[in-house]
């Protein structure tokens, strides 16, 4: 909590209660929870809090690279917590959206390097195929 309270001291941001619940949130979970999800699941706790508010704090995050936002293809973004540069995978039958542990890409944006003349920032490595109950 003391990063992110400095973090957004640094970047000269009003830290709410709503952005600490969101941030909360996503670091309690490895799931890849989308805005409305997350809205649903702090309603009890937040009953004031819109899903514009949402909306606004996941940026904010997202912003500031405490959070990742992920689009794995569905027409919507999903957030995760965890933003270590590493590879998710979806289930084509249920949309199931898993980390795949143990695998870091650090290192991926430095072996581009030589395969392109772009300057490269970031990158995204999705997988499909179905999950161990829809494979079933």
């Amino acid at each position: 909590m003391e990063n992110l309270t400095n973090i957004f001291k640094e970047k000269k941001l009003k830290l709410t209660p709503q952005r600490i619940a969101v941030y909360t949130y996503l670091k309690s979970t490895t799931e890849h929870p989308s805005a409305e999800t997350i809205y649903k699941a702090l309603q009890d706790l937040y009953p004031t809090m819109s899903l514009a508010t949402v909306y606004k704090a996941l940026k904010t995050l997202v912003e500031v690279g405490l959070v990742q936002e992920i689009n794995v293809g569905e027409g919507n973004f999903r957030y995760d917590g965890n933003i270590c540069p590493h590879p998710h995978i979806q289930c084509l039958s249920c949309g199931k959206v898993d980390d795949i542990p143990d695998v870091c890409f650090s290192n991926l944006n430095d072996e581009i390097k030589p395969h392109t003349n772009y300057k490269v920032l970031a990158n995204q490595v999705y997988f499909y195929g179905l999950c161990e109950s829809c494979n079933e």
